[in-house]
């Protein structure tokens, strides 16, 4: 208990607790130089994690279709004939969204494709009807800052957050889909900035994210705007969402803006309410589960999942919230079902259903956070022994296996082996304290697997050795004995015709 207590003291000072460091951060000026930030609060935990590989496709895709569905501007004018923007803000979007397309055709290379992504997402959402009253603000946003990058800021490095004078907001790359809010890395920073009293910048972050919040679900959301793995533009994510009620809870109640905020955030609710894909609520078991990614609820991603459910208990703490408490004790109970089976034995799973992998270093150690932050406000013996046991995984080797013992020799034949949890492996073949096969396999999954070798004919005994290192860099090695048996005779050759 004593390490989970050390946790949770971590985790209050910013998003992140299993970040030992915050994520450097390019701010670019109003003069349009760029300079390193030296002091950034924003997490280094990069989320979504997987790039956006079929941005592109996808919305080369949806483009085809905009002949026969709403364009940019018909959308804006739907808008305004509605009353739902004024005439300036109108003129402003049309403007906007002219230069960054004039800007695309000066542009080249990869400036070209990012700024031109950009363009082609909010033509996707306007074409899919999505271009709403209150999604104006975020995507013209994202749009105008994209511009301001690619035709002034340094080409950047995959996950590269940057950032711009005078806003509190985080933004990430991905490569084919430009730069974007990072909702989670932006409130992961609010958080730190709480944490660490910086009151003014907080209040600058307030004034900047409420107005971001768009329509979602009955309620308010504070979405993504590119399309990512099988999802469309916009999407939420229920780690970023109870994230976000944590972090603007905190901050109201530091500031005394509550009559402010909370009825803002109270409607961010309704997205544990309502069913993903519009929400994220996924019925599962005694309880609910909340989904990482609103288009794959199949996904279950439980580092995500318990972190939601620490930003909803901390939300209804805050705010006296009866639904946050409702919905976090749904949730709540789902987790007691869930976590025992995301412990392998002797690591932990990053996600089950749709997709099941073993965590990488990052997201066991970032698991093992969000379950000890869940048990010191719980204190279940669920979340509180498993992060004993996931603390004690980073410091037990892996448990290797040899599983055949025979083999006919004079052709590709396949060697049994088996781990007890993700590890990198080396093969080695001797014979006779002679080596005749070396190869490092990679990484393998916990489980059994087979491994490949072109099977010499001298037949005799051989020594199979399996050397693995696992994600923590603990050791192991295991020999055992082959058995190599003359290679088959063949038949005698058959007369010729």
């Amino acid at each position: 208990m004593r390490i989970a207590c050390c946790l949770l003291v971590a985790f209050a000072c910013s998003f992140c607790a299993s970040s030992a460091h915050a994520a450097p951060v390019l701010v670019m000026g109003e003069d349009g130089r760029v300079h390193r930030h030296a002091h950034s609060l924003a997490p280094a935990t990069t989320f979504p994690d997987l790039r956006p590989a079929r941005a592109q496709r996808a919305s080369e895709g949806a483009r085809a279709f905009t002949a026969q569905r709403p364009t940019v501007a018909r959308a804006l004018t739907a808008l305004l004939a509605a009353g739902a923007i004024d005439p300036a803000a109108y003129a402003e979007r049309r403007a906007a969204y002219s230069r960054a397309k004039g800007t695309v055709r000066r542009l080249t290379g990869t400036r070209k494709a990012e700024l031109g992504a950009v363009v082609r997402t909010l033509e996707d959402v306007a074409a899919r009807g999505q271009l709403t009253a209150s999604r104006v603000a975020p995507l013209f946003l994202t749009l105008e800052r994209n511009r301001e990058w690619w035709t002034e800021g340094p080409l950047l490095a995959s996950g590269r957050r940057v950032g711009f004078q005078g806003s509190e907001i985080v933004w990430q790359y991905y490569p084919g889909a430009g730069i974007q809010i990072q909702v989670l890395g932006t409130f992961g920073k609010v958080n730190a900035l709480w944490s660490s009293r910086q009151d003014a910048a907080l209040g600058r972050a307030v004034d900047e994210l409420l107005p971001l919040a768009a329509e979602r679900a009955g309620g308010l959301a504070w979405e993504y705007y590119f399309p990512y793995r099988a999802g469309s533009a916009p999407w939420v994510s229920s780690l970023a969402q109870g994230t976000a009620l944590q972090a603007l809870a905190r901050a109201a109640t530091r500031l005394d803006r509550e009559a402010e905020v909370f009825p803002v955030t109270g409607r961010g609710l309704a997205l544990f309410e309502r069913a993903a894909p519009e929400g994220v609520r996924v019925p599962a078991g005694s309880g609910t589960h909340y989904a990482q990614y609103s288009f794959e609820p199949q996904l279950r991603i439980l580092n995500g999942f318990v972190q939601s459910l620490v930003g909803l208990y901390d939300y209804g703490r805050l705010a006296a919230d009866a639904r946050a408490t409702a919905l976090f004790s749904a949730g709540e109970r789902r987790a007691r079902e869930e976590v025992p089976a995301y412990d392998t034995g002797a690591w932990s799973l990053y996600s089950r259903g749709s997709v099941q992998r073993e965590s990488d270093l990052g997201y066991h150690t970032l698991l093992r956070d969000f379950l000890s932050s869940l048990c010191n406000r719980t204190r279940a013996e669920t979340y509180c022994g498993a992060v004993e046991r996931f603390t004690g995984y980073l410091d037990e080797p892996p448990v290797l296996a040899v599983r055949t013992t025979r083999l006919r020799g004079g052709g590709y034949r396949r060697i049994a082996v088996s781990l007890s949890k993700i590890a990198g492996v080396t093969l080695r073949i001797e014979r006779a304290g002679k080596l005749v096969h070396t190869r490092y396999v990679g990484a393998l999954s916990y489980g059994r697997h087979t491994l490949g070798w072109q099977v010499p004919k001298p037949a005799g005994e051989y020594t199979v050795e399996l050397i693995a290192h696992d994600l923590a860099g603990n050791p192991a090695a295991v020999a055992s004995a082959l058995e190599v048996l003359p290679p088959r005779k063949r038949g005698k050759d058959r007369p010729a015709r």
